[in-house]
């Protein structure tokens, strides 16, 4: 299924938006640098934040040295980004692409993911994610200066792809099918169920 906000109400988007940005979500967020290399990174301080346009933010913290990471490089300079949706499956595979890699190196081969061409965005899909939004960045704003500053971009909705094997009877997104992980503090991690822990590469 793929949701076209340019002919689906709004409430209908809303609905899909909720159903599948849980509590403390993760935005798995997929860029690409100028010179054409993906990038893919997780962040925890994601949220969606409106339904008409259907928008969502994700920030970005500067390294500890102060510099900002790659995401935010390839988002200033594309203005594109793709939020790919982890469900508990695929958790080792997000955590894998938390490791600092050269900016050169993408994280998609070494985690073992797979590239899926966007339809309307440079940046590619996470295959094995099973909700994936295309986004045009809306704006980026900087709240502080230095390491750990925050880098809020905010991104609209162009697409919504939803595998067909999470939906319910009536077309929306069923968040049991989602399966969805969130991040707690340090290196632990919750789902509906339990709590579990990874520590990063």
């Amino acid at each position: 299924m793929t949701i076209d906000p340019a002919t689906t109400t709004p409430r209908d988007v809303y609905r899909h938006l909720i159903a599948c940005i849980t509590p403390r979500p993760i935005g798995w967020v997929s860029t690409i640098s100028p010179a054409g290399v993906p990038n893919l990174a997780p962040f925890s301080f994601f949220n969606g934040v409106g339904a008409n346009p259907p928008s969502v933010v994700f920030s970005a913290v500067n390294r500890r040295d102060g510099s900002r990471k790659d995401t935010v490089l390839n988002v200033e300079a594309t203005r594109q980004f793709v939020i790919n949706i982890v469900s508990a499956p695929i958790a080792p595979q997000m955590n894998a692409t938390s490791a600092e890699l050269a900016y050169e190196v993408s994280e998609f081969k070494p985690a073992g993911l797979t590239e899926l061409a966007s339809v309307r965005v440079r940046p590619p899909r996470v295959k094995e994610a099973l909700v994936q939004m295309e986004c045009e960045v809306f704006d980026i704003v900087r709240v502080g200066d230095g390491p750990l500053a925050a880098n809020l971009v905010i991104g609209i909705v162009a697409l919504l792809h939803a595998d067909d094997r999470v939906l319910d009877m009536n077309g929306q997104i069923d968040p049991n099918k989602l399966d969805t992980i969130g991040r707690m503090g340090s290196n632990l991690y919750c789902n509906t169920r339990e709590r579990f822990e990874m520590e990063r590469p």
